[in-house]
């Protein structure tokens, strides 16, 4: 039988800490840190779980799941107290489901529409206050001068290929090895990166090209 529980015990189980997971996605923060800018990647948690937003080239959602503080391909730096939430874990995965229909991966854009946007605009619908504003600081600065950037900052993406894509309403499946995976099994694996040596030549890619041009920019 299961225990009975008071409101206030309900209440308990519902409400989780809210954090900004901030990750490095160049070696150049760690001078440029104490400046107040940086190149930076983030994800939402809560409930144990964390999600962040990513670029690749389909008109659907490019928001994905990863374990905390654990995201493919970045170097993880800190993780920010953003307040709490009263939201039982499902209820906050169908509130991160219902905004991914906002941020499609072919819609990702490094100086307008970044992974950073997705975590402010979560944080500001949930608590009413913004993220820190030294993580998306460079965007903002960007966003004044974008006719003054280089192309290839203005279009590089931070890209995050699915091998399925996104949070998905349950009409997409993942792959592998032939065989395709049941609804429950997707429903848990929301997205998994592929971390092979592509994407570890185009994050070396973003890192180099781009920088030169930002150095030179700050």
């Amino acid at each position: 039988m299961r225990p009975i529980t008071s409101d206030s015990d309900s209440s308990s189980i519902s409400r989780a800490q809210l954090y900004l997971n901030v990750y490095d996605l160049t070696p150049l923060n760690n001078y440029m840190y104490w400046f107040g800018v940086g190149i930076f990647h983030s994800g939402i948690e809560a409930h144990g779980v964390e999600y962040a937003f990513g670029a690749h080239d389909y008109p659907s959602s490019g928001v994905f799941e990863v374990e905390p503080k654990s995201c493919p391909g970045f170097i993880f730096r800190r993780s920010v107290s953003l307040g709490t939430v009263n939201m039982s874990p499902l209820e906050f995965r169908q509130f991160v489901e219902h905004m991914a229909g906002s941020y499609n991966g072919d819609s990702y854009h490094l100086i307008a529409k970044n992974c950073n946007h997705f975590t402010d605009d979560i944080c500001r619908r949930l608590t009413g206050k913004s993220i820190p504003g030294w993580v998306n600081r460079l965007a903002r600065i960007g966003s004044f001068c974008n006719c003054l950037l280089p192309e290839s900052i203005q279009v590089t993406a931070v890209r995050h290929t699915p091998e399925y894509q996104g949070l998905s309403d349950g009409s997409e499946s993942r792959s592998t090895e032939g065989e395709i995976e049941s609804d429950g099994e997707q429903d848990h694996h929301l997205l998994i990166s592929s971390n092979g040596e592509a994407e570890s030549n185009e994050r070396e890619a973003l890192w180099e090209t781009p920088l030169k041009h930002i150095k030179e920019i700050l």
